[in-house]
């Protein structure tokens, strides 16, 4: 599935991911492939990506690696879901 990071300055991620975790206000959920269209809103905490992932140079810095996972911490957003394509606004 196709992911995109984007926050108000900056698109930080648009890559192709097979798993995605993120700190819904309900408690963290993963997305993978095919999952039904979700809208969600997201609280404090910390997005999770497999490592297969390519993190580009310009964004390198805003990630962390921790038990094989990209790791980037947000403050709050929105996640949407729709035919495979997983857009997250971040604060």
């Amino acid at each position: 599935m196709h992911l995109e990071i984007v926050s108000p300055e900056e698109i930080i991620l648009s890559e192709e991911v097979k798993s995605v975790s993120v700190p819904g206000v309900s408690g963290e959920f993963q997305i993978l492939d095919n999952h039904a269209p979700v809208v969600s809103v997201l609280q404090k905490g910390t997005i999770k990506l497999d490592s297969s992932v390519t993190i580009p140079k310009k964004s390198k810095d805003k990630f962390y690696e921790n038990e094989s996972k990209y790791n980037l911490n947000i403050s709050g957003g929105v996640i949407e879901l729709q035919d495979n394509k997983v857009v997250i606004l971040i604060d």
